[in-house]
């Protein structure tokens, strides 16, 4: 048998581009490119819309003092009806309350929850105080108020929140709905306390505190 003869492997050309440095320098190039090309052509959600300017309010916050739309400039804050002593669902509700905290606890000095008591009589300063400790509200972020009943109802009625003309303040409470309210007190959008309309509106607060972040 014949001895075989020298022989030398010419290299593929996949071979040769992988041990060419040039490729890897173009590769690199693309891979760290291609996200930020993708991220400029991606359309940004549209901006919101102004529903109206809401009402110059000052009520009692749970620490006995006055509280309102001018202690909220420069944040969003987010509206709700609230009723220490009402039925069992109230309960569940402040639940979502406490959650509610919990996730914008990133942004507290840019956000806030303002809950609005529309039982006065039941509603205490002292009695606020007590619920509002037995939920772990962080007094920077959460502040339940409340005022005469009078001068609530004229407030919420001033909302225009989307229920039945004909409902009374505990029927709005029951509507368990929240309103969005810019940095310059300007409403936002209402939403349901579902688990679709509370994620809504956290995207939606987040677009308003990164928009005046950038702006």
């Amino acid at each position: 048998m014949e001895a075989v003869k020298n022989h030398v492997r010419r290299q593929s050309f996949i071979e040769k581009m992988v041990l060419n440095p040039f490729f890897w320098i173009v590769a690199c190039g693309f891979f760290f490119a291609y996200p930020v090309l993708k991220s400029m052509k991606r359309e940004l959600p549209a901006t919101l819309p102004v529903v109206q300017a809401v009402p110059a309010f000052e009520f009692v916050n749970e620490e006995g003092k006055l509280f309102g739309s001018k202690d909220l400039f420069g944040k969003v804050y987010i509206i709700n009806l609230t009723c220490t002593g009402c039925d069992e669902s109230q309960g569940a509700f402040f639940k979502k309350l406490q959650t509610l905290q919990h996730r914008i606890r990133g942004v507290i000095d840019r956000a806030a929850i303002v809950s609005i008591s529309v039982d006065p009589v039941t509603d205490t300063s002292a009695v606020l105080y007590n619920k509002a400790r037995e939920m772990n509200a962080n007094p920077v972020v959460w502040k339940l108020l409340s005022a005469p009943r009078a001068q609530t109802e004229t407030f919420v009625r001033a909302l225009n929140m989307p229920v039945e003309v004909e409902t009374d303040l505990v029927g709005m409470m029951k509507r368990e709905m929240f309103v969005l309210v810019d940095q310059d007190g300007n409403i936002r959008g209402f939403y349901d306390s579902d688990n679709e309309g509370v994620n809504r509106m956290m995207i939606d607060t987040g677009l308003l505190i990164n928009r005046k972040k950038n702006s």
